[in-house]
């Protein structure tokens, strides 16, 4: 009695390694392709930015010549001595400190706070509540403007920085972000600690907020960044020139018929300069904390 043994044949033995090779090819492509693609967005995005910084070193005459000179002949170091005189800058600058801290500060207590009751706390009609408070963000500001600074000028507080601060003290994209990451952090530590006897206070500030970092950290970003740069705000609700932010001030080198461009790229300069530091510091947290609202 003989026993005969099958072998495969070679065609159904399919090479593993030839099929490795070619998808680390294929993923090295992709990889490839994605970081030149980003590359460019990145010098596309940089471009405005090097144009400030090339027309702050020239003269007016030569900010928009044609064609476009990226090194300026000559540097003009003094630009950014002489607009110092030139304008209280200094003043400028410290308003808009004072307003984007005092800002950025309540938006961060009043939007965490109440995202706590939004995510954490049940009560009638809340999910109702939080779409109608969220939809507000659909309205446009030119729509609520005028009536907003009827009542400003009704309570006397045109022309002072607490028409500013009251009117962005609170913020729906602000609840929106603290409430995205809250559904993330489990109910479970919210009741063990009701359980515990900690009032609903002591849960926000001993437990939701300190594990709450990179959440608060994008919303004071983002929220310092925008009071940083607005302009219209401070134009509609300041007259008084000591009461001036940063970038009204600018205006001061629009004329009439011309413009000082040179200083006024000078000062853009010096106002991006703080905004590149605080995102610098806190870009992890940041990152984190926008990566993160979006898991719920």
């Amino acid at each position: 009695m003989t026993m005969t043994t099958t072998r495969p044949a070679e065609a159904d033995v399919v090479p593993a390694a030839p099929v490795t090779r070619r998808r680390r090819k294929v993923t090295t492509v992709r990889r490839a392709v994605a970081y030149l693609l980003l590359v460019v967005l990145s010098i596309a995005v940089l471009v405005p930015f090097a144009w400030m910084v090339s027309s702050s070193l020239k003269l007016d005459n030569e900010v928009f010549s044609v064609p476009i000179r990226w090194i300026p002949a000559e540097f003009h170091w003094e630009n950014f001595t002489n607009i110092w005189a030139r304008i209280p800058l200094f003043t400028y600058l410290r308003n808009s400190v004072f307003l984007s801290l005092t800002i950025t500060a309540l938006q961060v207590l009043t939007g965490s706070f109440a995202a706590y009751g939004f995510a954490k706390v049940r009560f009638p009609g809340r999910d109702a509540l939080f779409l109608a408070y969220i939809a507000t963000i659909a309205v446009p500001w030119q729509a609520y403007m005028v009536p907003q600074y009827i009542i400003m000028q009704k309570a006397g507080l045109v022309n002072t920085h607490l028409s500013l601060i009251m009117l962005q003290a609170f913020s729906a994209f602000g609840v929106f972000l603290m409430r995205q990451y809250y559904l993330t952090i489990p109910d479970e530590l919210s009741e063990a600690a009701r359980l515990d006897g900690l009032s609903e206070y002591g849960i926000w500030a001993r437990i939701i907020l300190p594990l709450s970092k990179p959440a608060l950290a994008s919303l004071a970003l983002l929220t310092f960044v925008n009071t940083w740069n607005d302009y219209m705000g401070p134009f509609i609700y300041l007259t008084d020139n000591k009461l001036w932010t940063i970038q009204l001030g600018l205006r001061s080198f629009i004329g009439l018929y011309d413009a000082e461009f040179a200083m006024i790229m000078t000062g853009s300069v010096l106002s991006v300069l703080p905004i590149l530091v605080i995102f610098l510091l806190g870009q992890k947290y940041f990152v984190r904390g926008i990566a993160t609202s979006g898991l719920k």
